[in-house]
């Protein structure tokens, strides 16, 4: 049986490595960092940095950040709710109209886990995996 992921499993510093395929056969990758902070209420703040390589050659820095609250739900910064992670990984929908965001979560190699999402949509059309390591 697989081990739940706790809120505090994450707390700490980890590298991300992300491959973005679209369905017209362009790749984007990401290199970068991310950090899980506890704040003042208990729940962690999730702030990712790094560099976005675009399929055009460009290359620019990225920044996202998440509240990640016990029982591994998730929020957008703005504080609107994202989803939840399932805590032996698994998948989650987010849904904003008009397009879905399915997400699988892989910690069968804990530490290291996986975030693969397919985006679907009128004018999004993608896979999205990303790969976290403890630093």
């Amino acid at each position: 049986m697989p081990t739940e992921r706790r809120l505090q499993d994450f707390a700490g510093r980890w590298t991300v490595a992300r491959r973005i395929e679209h369905a017209d056969g362009t790749t984007a990758t990401f290199a970068g960092e991310a950090a899980f902070v506890p704040n003042a209420e208990g729940a962690l703040v999730y702030t990712e940095e790094g560099e976005l390589h675009l399929p055009t050659g460009h290359a620019m820095r990225a920044t996202r950040r998440y509240l990640w609250t016990e029982g591994l739900v998730i929020f957008f910064d703005d504080g609107k709710p994202f989803h939840t992670l399932p805590a032996q990984g698994g998948e989650a929908v987010h849904i904003c109209p008009p397009d879905t965001y399915r997400v699988a979560y892989d910690f069968s190699a804990w530490p290291n886990w996986r975030a693969t999402w397919e985006v679907s949509g009128p004018k999004k059309a993608y896979t999205m995996t990303s790969d976290y390591s403890p630093l």
